[in-house]
């Protein structure tokens, strides 16, 4: 990662908090966020998800507590009937007024100068468009699980620094690795990404536009805690050798057929966006289409897929376009 330059100015952050029901968590989040002195955001848009908690006055009151609730404003939308997660991110994020937007969840902590050290790259870099982090996991008491985010999520060492090398679109497309909770993005993103398709996460769907128009960076070190517990609705966590082989011989179902779909809307919208894409970025996510067109045309018999299969591996489609030796076992396994 390119050197953040001190002198540049620190840009403005809006954070973009989520909640459903996290009134248990968010006051131990917002203090955190509240905690960010070197870089404390102007604002939190709030957009809660239909909850039956008090989780609104919580983050209200712990404003107030800190003394902060004149500092940083405070938006909140409360939707009746829920959203879902993917537009209740939209909607806060189409309220955020700052250069940067920090995405929250309602149930993590964020380490003190968090904000400062990523402000600091964009300062820095004007082509930066999204910037992520690892995260350390924690238990819902705040107890560290012994692995960080990226552990969890079996990040190589070379997918890390591709990344770091501005080639994180060729990552984006073996496997996601961005997780909003510990992203930060230029409001200027949301002119090429909004509106988000309800087929695909709204922090990955960011993260693959961010890395298709420009610059998109990652922070190798935990600068927030992830809770990881029976509520989660998105969580991260490695999974043991038996948990993988059940994947590997679980049901084909439609999964190909919706990833299929994804792509195309992805396609679809770097089309429209015309010469702001480059043709490395189009012609990257061309051949993922072809590739899960390939696994989602595959015969249900087993024999029958061994020969396409293998034959495809040989001519790099899944070490290009995939995870590899892990995906070449699920073609030929899965049920």
């Amino acid at each position: 990662m390119t050197p953040a330059n001190p002198q540049a100015a620190q840009p403005t952050v809006s954070v973009a908090l989520c909640t459903h029901n996290g009134a248990r968590y968010l006051a131990e989040q917002v203090r955190s966020i509240c905690a960010q002195a070197d870089c404390l955001p102007m604002e939190i848009v709030l957009s809660d998800d239909a909850s039956r908690d008090e989780g609104v006055a919580v983050v209200r009151q712990t404003l107030a507590a800190a003394g902060l609730d004149g500092r940083i404003a405070l938006t909140v939308f409360e939707n009746r009937p829920a959203l879902g997660v993917v537009r209740n991110f939209e909607q806060a994020v189409r309220a955020c007024r700052g250069e940067l937007i920090a995405l929250c969840d309602q149930d993590d902590v964020w380490h003190p100068g968090r904000l400062a050290r990523m402000a600091a790259e964009f300062a820095a870099r004007p082509d930066l468009l999204l910037l992520h982090s690892d995260a350390r996991l924690v238990d819902g008491q705040l107890q560290p699980l012994g692995q960080s985010l990226f552990e969890g999520l079996e990040a190589r060492r070379d997918e890390i620094e591709a990344i770091q090398r501005g080639e994180a679109l060729a990552v984006l497309m073996h496997r996601n690795l961005v997780t909003g909770a510990t992203t930060v993005f230029r409001r200027a993103l949301l002119e090429v990404a909004l509106p988000f398709p309800r087929e695909w996460v709204h922090d990955e769907w960011l993260a693959a536009l961010a890395a298709a128009t420009g610059r998109v960076d990652v922070i190798d070190a935990a600068l927030i805690d992830y809770r990881q517990h029976g509520a989660n609705q998105i969580g991260a966590r490695r999974m043991t050798l038996a948990e993988k082989v059940r994947k590997a011989l679980a049901p084909r179902g439609d999964k190909y057929a919706r990833r299929v779909v994804r792509m195309q809307l992805l396609q679809q919208r770097l089309q429209a966006l015309g010469n702001a894409v480059p043709d490395a970025a189009r012609a990257l996510v061309a051949g993922k289409l072809v590739h899960l067109r390939f696994r989602a045309g595959l015969p249900a018999p087993r024999l029958l897929r061994a020969w396409p299969v293998l034959r495809h591996a040989t001519q790099g489609h899944y070490a290009r376009y995939d995870r590899g030796w892990q995906a070449i076992v699920q073609d030929l396994f899965e049920g």
